[in-house]
């Protein structure tokens, strides 16, 4: 399962990924939602793990963007933004359209529990269908 990490801290993208490759995942990486999507066109992964504040490109507008163009990509929106205004950026995450949210900072329990039932539950769903 290949999936796409997508945050503007090196170090967090660098860990998320150490994370997700010593757990049998293929992982490429991304700074923002603008070069994540170039890489879209090539990589197309399973999964997108996105940061929701980021230069270039910010989280909500990708996760606009993937729902529009790759409805069958798995979303998670990832932030340590939390409320600013008002504004709760991980709800507004899955309202536009993020399958799930996970404020940071975060275990790596809790990522590889969340990726393995967002896509336990694909593929639950796509058996389904089939019958």
């Amino acid at each position: 399962m290949k999936i796409l990490v997508i945050d503007d801290d090196h170090l967090v993208r660098y860990a998320i990924s150490k994370i997700l490759q010593r757990n049998g995942y293929d992982v490429v990486t991304a700074a923002d939602g603008k070069r994540a999507m170039a890489l879209l066109r090539v990589e197309l992964p399973d999964v997108v793990i996105t940061d929701i504040i980021m230069p270039e490109q910010e989280g909500i507008e990708t996760i606009e963007k993937l729902r529009h163009e790759y409805p069958q990509i798995k979303i998670i929106a990832i932030s340590g933004g939390g409320r600013i205004r008002n504004v709760d950026f991980l709800e507004m995450a899955r309202s536009f359209g993020a399958d799930d949210v996970i404020a940071k900072p975060f275990e790596a329990e809790e990522l590889l529990g969340r990726l393995h039932r967002l896509t336990t539950t694909e593929a639950a769903e796509a058996v389904n269908k089939s019958c």
